[in-house]
């Protein structure tokens, strides 16, 4: 298959594209900055901005012919950032927008979609099944941006007939990640000794080791016709709070550095639990890595790539 992934320098768009070569797949990686991970990524990678529709329209992309699937993950992903800086929330409509228009103006009919659990927003549930979003529950311009991105995404299924999946990820780490995201800023500033801030003693989400992220979506790909014009949990299905983690992060690397505990901030989810049941039964997701392995191999990652 030829497949567009956008976002492929980012956390879970190297993995991918790391494993679509692997399998033999026809593959081209966009994004904005290079890929500085995998160097077999980085030469099938693109660079341009996406939110430049003029660049977009008229950009020939080097597959034998467009792509048969489009898998969006280029986004700005950190939800507080986006509180300060809302101006980051409009990017990300305008890049899932201008991916929806290249696929309807090339007759592109499969988009995948990297929605987020911060769509479910801070309702009381147990565990967060995929009717649970609501519009009413949005606490930040990021989560807006997704769930704009999923009526986009819908739209254009009802009014073009580009199936669609979409996939609400979670908390993703492991490989291929050194930005401020909270497991790699715990590594980095727990290597340092140095203060780890853990917002809200109670909150508890969903940590997803890379690798099953990945699994989600290489399912999703292999069985599109009969999983498409849906939307899937894609996580561990069990809970870790921050404290927690913290915790492991200085344990595994052997850190002084003190844990300091305050509330939470504006705009985040404090408990997000998936239910993974859909994901399981309609793509054959099956993650492997519970959350103390994976926060294990991630530290080993950074000891020896950081």
């Amino acid at each position: 298959m030829k497949i567009l992934v956008t976002g492929s320098s980012g956390t879970i768009g190297s993995r991918l594209c790391e494993k679509l070569l692997q399998t033999k797949h026809e593959v081209i990686g966009v994004d904005w900055v290079p890929n500085k991970w995998l160097p077999d990524v980085q030469k099938v990678t693109t660079l341009i901005d996406l939110r430049d529709e003029k660049i977009l329209s008229t950009f020939h992309f080097p597959l034998s012919t467009f792509p048969d699937l489009i898998i969006h993950l280029a986004a700005n992903a950190r939800v507080y950032e986006l509180v300060e800086n809302p101006d980051r929330a409009r990017d990300n409509i305008l890049t899932t927008f201008n991916m929806l228009e290249f696929a309807r103006k090339n007759g592109v009919k499969r988009f995948m979609f990297a929605g987020s659990r911060e769509g479910y927003g801070n309702i009381p549930a147990k565990k967060y099944t995929e009717d649970l979003v609501r519009i009413e529950n949005c606490e930040s311009p990021y989560t807006a941006s997704k769930i704009a991105g999923e009526a986009l995404v819908e739209a254009y299924r009802r009014c073009y007939g580009i199936d669609q999946i979409t996939f609400r990820f979670s908390n993703v780490y492991g490989a291929y990640d050194d930005s401020v995201r909270v497991v790699p800023q715990f590594i980095r500033l727990a290597r340092a000794n140095k203060p780890l801030a853990v917002f809200g003693k109670d909150k508890c989400l969903d940590f997803t080791y890379i690798d099953d992220a990945v699994h989600g979506i290489m399912q999703g790909i292999e069985n599109f016709e009969t999983a498409k014009n849906t939307t899937y949990n894609i996580a561990y299905g069990e809970g870790t709070t921050i404290l927690e983690l913290a915790e492991q992060v200085k344990a595994l690397v052997g850190s002084s550095s003190q844990i300091t505990v305050t509330e939470p901030r504006t705009g985040e989810v404090i408990r997000y639990i998936a239910d993974i049941s859909k994901a399981k039964k309609v793509l054959g997701y099956s993650p492997k890595t519970p959350f103390k392995e994976g926060i294990r191999k991630a530290v080993e990652w950074y000891g020896e790539h950081m």
